[in-house]
């Protein structure tokens, strides 16, 4: 029976599986695979699936799928993991890396043993200081689109504790992520395909961040894209300078740095806002490596989640 071998890597609490399809020619992905490998009781357990090929015109191919099989969106902490990856399995001629992810050139480098660095597109369909129906209440909230869509909420900005949701809104730790981020998520005002919602805080210049990510549909411990679009709202609104720190929820720190053109920063020019160089600099690693029979995931059993 083949054996598929396999990397599970973690950016900054972000884990994937990370499958070589140099290595595993032979294995194909849909989203019941997907789902099952994803699946945190009875797979290995990830909040994603990476895929790494050669490509002729750059040092690789990224193709990153959701735990529920989506695809489509940039995972910015994901990336990170490939380049790493890549150089790893020596695609890399150096520490600089030009890749494809779901279509779209990239860039990014390696820093150190730890420390990998990611360079965004150029992010659009900004929007801030909106009202957004939800629990019961209007939310001041702000959207930006880094490669997947992202809402960004202020916490100080749920203004009443609604009913079901006990929870001190001072409170980062112990604020409804989840119940919250699921409602916003599927958020009319985002349909068809919904966004991701980033909760922060803001103490002492740094940006405190817990993220419900979709095609997850839950909490995850860090988002790369989605700390890229709250360190941008950060500078739009309150006054942040780049380089910006961000503490993810498992802990780890995130630097987001870029350089802007334009300082008029009005609801008339915030389209046109030119933001050069995002990047997202954070650790990523490896966990552990392993294989599996090529055969284990391909049944359609219930998954969780």
């Amino acid at each position: 029976m083949e054996k598929i071998s396999f990397s599970k890597m973690s950016g900054a609490g972000n884990d994937f599986i990370v499958l070589d399809l140099n290595v595993n020619p032979k294995f194909s992905l849909n989203d019941s695979t997907i789902k099952n490998l994803c699946d945190r009781r009875n797979g290995i357990g990830a909040d994603g699936v990476i895929t790494i090929s050669n490509n002729d015109q750059y040092d690789f191919e990224m193709k990153y799928f959701n735990a529920d099989g989506s695809t489509g969106s940039l995972c910015g902490n994901g990336a990170r993991c490939a380049i790493k990856f890549a150089k790893r399995s020596n695609r890399l001629k150096n520490g600089t890396a030009k890749f494809l992810s779901n279509g779209e050139l990239y860039s990014g480098e390696i820093l150190d043993k730890n420390r990998i660095k990611f360079y965004f597109n150029s992010p659009r369909k900004i929007k801030r200081n909106f009202m957004l129906k939800a629990a019961d209440q209007l939310i001041k909230a702000n959207y930006i689109n880094t490669g997947s869509p992202h809402v960004i909420i202020k916490i100080e900005d749920v203004l009443k504790n609604p009913k079901n949701l006990n929870s001190s809104y001072n409170n980062l730790d112990e604020f409804p992520v989840f119940q919250l981020g699921k409602e916003i998520r599927y958020h009319k005002d985002f349909s068809p395909e919904g966004a991701n919602i980033n909760f922060i805080k803001i103490t002492d210049r740094k940006i405190y961040i817990r993220t419900y990510e979709r095609g997850v549909e839950n909490e995850t411990l860090a988002c790369g894209s989605g700390s890229a679009a709250a360190a941008l709202i950060g500078f739009f609104n309150e006054e942040l300078n780049p380089p910006i720190s961000l503490i993810t929820r498992g802990g780890d720190e995130l630097i987001v740095d870029f350089s802007h053109v334009d300082s008029d920063l009005s609801e008339a020019k915030l389209e046109e806002q030119k933001i050069k160089e995002l990047s997202l600099t954070g650790p990523a690693k490896i966990i552990f490596t392993g294989e599996f029979s090529i055969t284990s995931f391909y049944n359609n059993r219930r998954t969780n989640g």
